[in-house]
């Protein structure tokens, strides 16, 4: 099975933390829809109101750094991001994204990807192509377990899912 992402850029540079993605100030919210409106709000005011359902987050080194909460990909998937990608992870954001069924992706040229370029992922094949500039990336594929967590809707899913089969 292949799987396939395809939205548009929302670009930050490196070493966004935690705090960046969703301040201490949302923390009081549980959902994703309402930590969604607190999401990148010190670097892009309303930001859950300009981005789109499928737009894709892209970053330098060291994206998810600071504190471990789970708090910040949920917040993502509440705003309508459908994947991360970035030229390097905080391990414990990486493992969160998972853990709730977002896809976070390692790649080398995330720099050469700009704000508003059309990009489609190729999570199977380890591809990235931008279309706005014409470029294919290269990734590493996704492990199939891994995929399998993401599908379930992350691993709580996943292993409800594995306990009642």
């Amino acid at each position: 099975m292949e799987h396939k992402l395809v939205g548009k850029v929302w670009k930050f540079g490196d070493d966004v933390d935690t705090d960046q993605i969703i301040p201490g100030s949302g923390l009081i919210y549980n959902t994703p829809e309402e930590l969604a409106k607190f999401c990148f709000e010190s670097i892009f005011p309303n930001f859950y109101k300009s981005v789109e359902k499928g737009d894709i987050v892209v970053a330098g080194e060291n994206f998810g750094c600071g504190s471990s909460r789970e708090h910040a990909p949920m917040a993502l998937i509440g705003a309508g991001i459908s994947c991360v990608v970035a030229k390097s992870f905080a391990r414990i954001f990486f493992r969160n994204s998972i853990n709730i069924g977002l896809p976070v992706i390692v790649c080398a040229d995330s720099d050469k990807i700009s704000k508003g370029d059309l990009i489609e992922i190729n999570l199977s094949k380890g591809q990235i192509f931008n279309k706005t500039k014409n470029e294919m990336y290269k990734i590493d594929p996704v492990p199939n377990f891994l995929m399998e967590i993401i599908d379930a809707g992350g691993l709580i899913s996943h292993t409800s899912k594995n306990m009642n089969s």
